[in-house]
């Protein structure tokens, strides 16, 4: 008789190989054409909610591991919320305004773009972005992104854009939006003013120069100041002293050179001067309001006061432009000094400015030089490095150039004093050093510019009166043509004329006149999507949201514009906890860069090895810092993907036979007991690392559970059982019923990270409750049991000395099968009555034919070749082996099991 047919093998329920790269796409399809997405929504009708609110990426191109990334964690969270019973629905958006999308057009376009219409060029930017909103969205759709994809939020849409109108109608009615002419950061090859949150700081190599600026009444003396923007000279309108600082004259070839006592040294060494005498000293504040003539053109400036001067570098003295600088413009303001700015939207002085009209400011500024020099007012130069704002789109220098720009003031109705408080007491910071990230961010942020000279994005809704000049910002104004825009869109600014847009009647307020003309500045982006939750959240009902979940750079960018308009508007964040992730670095920690050439694709991981082994990746980091990812680093995460496969292939292989309704046993045997504490504990360990986001001690821990407490353990232990065991006894029932609640628990836990995989097998299990695995509830948590937990503690350690005893008897020869040998253990007292509980199992536990238990003072573990006979079916060794005449070839119990059974 062939006995390996009386064994209860496992059936192959789950195949071997995954073939994801195959089976995906045909679970995406069953997920859609069943509606399960809403099935999910309907089954929690009703439940507590729990909102995180997707913050739109930019539909500009395909995806990256970033966004990936991203997408895949936000649908990790709501994966796991839904499952523990919260209604947390997922409406993903696009940003679809602004710089990122029209930039892409205008380089499509080429010269051309400089004689459309604004209305095609809008037109253009509109059918570019619905296009990448389409790839994106079939894109997050692989990664197995669970969403209302037929129903996203773009902020294109008209009830969006009449959203923004409806929140900046609110900052105008508080009296915060301002027109100024103050100096901006600006982007010279876009064209535009820059808000703070697109601005990179990158070190940048400045030319330094030390100039002399002559006292009028009296051309032997002068002020050395020292400047890193050369180019900025032709705006001088006065130089700034400190007024606490001790200054010292400096004697030299006739001439008083004035500057900072501790700067002095320093300053003639860089000159190259060794010859020199001081001659007094004097405080910054006496010299407030002296006449200097500047070296250029010879104009009379006043000598001013600032704080903000020090003796770390330069000379104490600085060189002030108020149209070029944020200080600057500042003391400008202070001392009534003109904000000139004589600079042009493409970095080209204006062609009436003297000397350097029509010049670059870069090729401008070497003549600058030049000339100082050959006037003799050049006493140093030097290059000098420095952290330098650059445009976050085209990666080039910035200049400060003062224009007319809309503000929003960020101290008007105490708005800083309150969001800093929010801060600190509303909202909770994911990682804990984000609140100070953000909070030093609004403590000393400027006010927020936020018009941009560019054609793709909502206008901001400002008129001028043709009879005095007024520029018009009104909210009821707005509100009015918000309902314009959200019956037709923002496009109607470019349609209509300014009196079809005001409301009927509309005058002046003050010169009475009823003819106005419309501005074309656009809005900031970062107003559009900072207004995601008057758009998206209110209108659902789901405001305000429980996440934000972003990268960490959105400290500046998003998390920041909707904290201070949801201030604005409702007084309170728009969200209640902000989660944060680092950015993508190869595995040698440097960042992804095309040049270097180690960029990874998503949808080529995905393409080869499929999107539950990106999932697991993402699963496995610790995202809240910098995450690195290679192909070395993915192929290790195929490794653990075949690991958790194989355990769960194992499981279920091992339940073909198994009806949880009839077949669950409840006196189980002790060990089966000690595994169910283990996978209790799992569950509690995984649920509070879910809800403290800390997926990558999810994915830890089960892998230690299946690796350590299964394969190398319980699961080894029970193969002997399962197969050799009768198929309905107790015993093996009782296996079952473990491994029935093990696999059923791992599904649920692993369902948020790897959804594909957990889909496909409990579709294939006979025992399913619902029609998908989303469906299911989170495994609870019982009370832990720490007597069985601690007993068994004890027992692992004793059969790690075991283990460790037998392969030295099989590296020596004198063993070869586990189950040859036989083990005599000597324990004390304490171990001992541990063990002797358990006698009639540690054969299994310990997997050898037989072991026997003698008390003494130390663990001894002895090995031996067991005695009698090998089983033919079960292959234990066995003195009942040649007793039962009918088998003899088997022991006592494999014969019983075959006579009972039947075969």
């Amino acid at each position: 008789m062939d006995y390996k047919n009386t064994l209860n093998l496992p059936v192959e329920v789950i195949p071997m190989k995954a073939n994801l790269v195959e089976k995906e796409p045909k679970i995406l399809k069953q997920w859609e054409s069943s509606k399960i997405y809403d099935k999910i929504r309907k089954n929690r009708d009703g439940a507590p909610k729990y909102v995180l609110h997707d913050g739109p990426p930019y539909a500009n191109g395909s995806i990256h591991i970033g966004t990936a990334l991203n997408k895949v964690l936000k649908d990790i969270v709501v994966r796991y919320k839904t499952m523990r019973g919260y209604d947390s629905p997922y409406i993903p958006g696009w940003d679809t305004h602004g710089l990122p999308i029209e930039h892409k057009v205008a380089l499509d376009l080429g010269d051309k773009i400089k004689s459309m219409q604004r209305m095609d060029i809008r037109k253009m930017c509109a059918d570019y972005a619905k296009k990448y909103v389409d790839v994106q969205r079939e894109q997050f759709k692989r990664l197995g992104i669970f969403g209302e994809w037929d129903k996203p939020y773009l902020t294109m849409d008209k009830s969006y854009e009449s959203a923004i109108y409806e929140v900046f109608a609110d900052a105008v009615e508080k009296g915060m939006v301002y027109r100024e002419n103050k100096p901006v950061m600006w982007c010279t090859v876009d064209h535009t003013a820059l808000a703070e949150a697109e601005v990179e700081y990158k070190d940048e190599t400045s030319r330094s120069i030390y100039v002399k600026f002559k006292f009028k009444d009296d051309p032997h003396k002068f002020i050395i100041i020292w400047t890193t923007t050369p180019w900025t000279l032709p705006a001088n309108r006065a130089v700034a002293l400190n007024p606490a600082v001790d200054y010292s004259w400096v004697k030299i070839d006739g001439e008083r050179w004035l500057m900072a006592k501790a700067l002095v040294s320093s300053v003639m060494t860089k000159a190259g001067i060794q010859n020199y005498e001081i001659t007094g000293e004097a405080k910054g504040s006496t010299f407030e309001l002296q006449k200097l003539l500047e070296p250029l053109y010879g104009n009379g400036v006043p000598v001013v006061m600032a704080d903000y001067v020090e003796t770390e570098t330069g000379t104490g003295a600085v060189h002030t432009a108020p149209g070029h600088g944020e200080e600057d413009y500042m003391t400008g303001k202070k001392y009534g000094l003109e904000i000139f700015s004589p600079v042009d939207d493409y970095g080209n002085y204006v062609p009436d400015l003297p000397k350097y009209g029509g010049l670059s400011i870069k090729k401008a500024e070497e003549i600058i030089i030049k000339d100082l020099k050959n006037a003799g007012m050049l006493v140093a130069e030097e290059n000098f490095s420095h952290p330098y704002p650059h445009c976050w789109r085209c990666h080039k220098p910035l200049i400060f150039r003062a224009t007319e720009q809309w503000f929003i003031s960020v101290d008007k109705n105490d708005l800083r004093k309150k969001t800093l408080k929010a801060i600190e007491e509303d909202v909770k910071w994911i990682p804990s050093w984000g609140e100070n990230r953000i909070h030093s961010m609004i403590e000393t942020r400027p006010d927020w510019c936020i018009s941009r000279q560019r054609d793709w994005g909502m206008p901001i809704p400002a008129f001028r009166c043709k009879k005095c000049g007024k520029v018009i910002m009104d909210a009821d104004v707005i509100r009015h043509v918000a309902k314009i825009v959200k019956r037709e869109g923002g496009d109607a600014w470019y349609k209509y004329e300014a009196k079809e847009l005001l409301p009927p009647g509309y005058k002046c307020q003050e010169c009475g006149g009823d003819e106005f003309e419309k501005l074309y500045d656009v809005m900031d982006v970062w107003i559009d999507s900072g207004s995601s939750f008057e758009a998206v959240l209110k209108p659902r009902g789901l405001y305000p949201a429980a996440l934000y979940l972003e990268g960490t750079d959105q400290h500046r960018g998003w998390f920041h514009s909707s904290l201070l308009l949801g201030m604005i508007r409702d007084n309170r964040p728009p969200y209640d906890n902000v989660l944060t992730h680092g950015f993508i670095r190869d595995e040698n920690d440097q960042k992804m860069s095309k040049s270097l050439g180690n960029v990874i694709d998503p949808l080529d991981i995905i393409k080869k090895f499929g999107a539950d082994v990106l999932r697991l990746w993402v699963s496995s980091t610790e995202y809240k810092n910098d995450v690195r990812i290679s192909t070395g680093i993915i192929e290790k995460q195929v490794d653990a993907y075949r690991k958790v496969r194989n355990v769960l292939r194992f499981v279920f292989g091992n339940l073909a036979d198994f009806d949880p309704q009839k077949d669950k046993v409840d006196n189980l045997i002790e060990i089966d007991r000690y595994a169910l504490e283990l996978l209790n504990e799992l569950v509690k360990n995984v649920t509070q690392y879910y809800d403290d986001f800390d997926f990558h001690k999810v994915y830890h821990a089960v892998f230690d559970f299946i690796t350590i407490d299964m394969s190398a353990f319980y699961l080894d232990i029970l193969k002997d059982r399962l197969y050799a065991e009768g198929k309905n006894s107790h015993d093996r029932r009782s296996a079952q019923t473990v491994l029935y609640e093990i696999g059923m628990s791992l599904l649920k836990i692993l369902a948020p990270m790897i959804p594909f995989t957990t889909e496909e097998i409990y579709t294939t299990i006979p025992f399913k409750k619902f029609e998908s695995i989303h469906l299911e509830n989170w495994p609870e948590v019982r009370e832990s049991d720490n007597f069985i937990l601690e007993k068994w503690s004890k027992i692992r350690n004793v059969r790690d000395v075991v283990l460790k005893a037998l392969e030295e008897e099989r590296q020596n020869g004198h063993i070869g099968h586990p189950l040859e040998a036989e083990v005599d253990i000597k324990a004390d007292g304490e171990l001992f009555k541990v063990l002797k509980s358990v006698e009639p199992d540690l054969a299994n536990v310990m997997i050898v034919s037989s072991v026997s238990i003698v008390e003494g003072e130390d663990l001894d573990v002895k090995v031996k070749h067991a005695h009698g006979q090998k089983c033919e079916r079960c292959w234990k060794y066995s003195e009942t082996v040649g007793q039962d005449k009918a088998y003899p070839t088997l022991c006592s119990r494999c014969a019983k099991v075959i006579r009972e059974e039947d075969f």
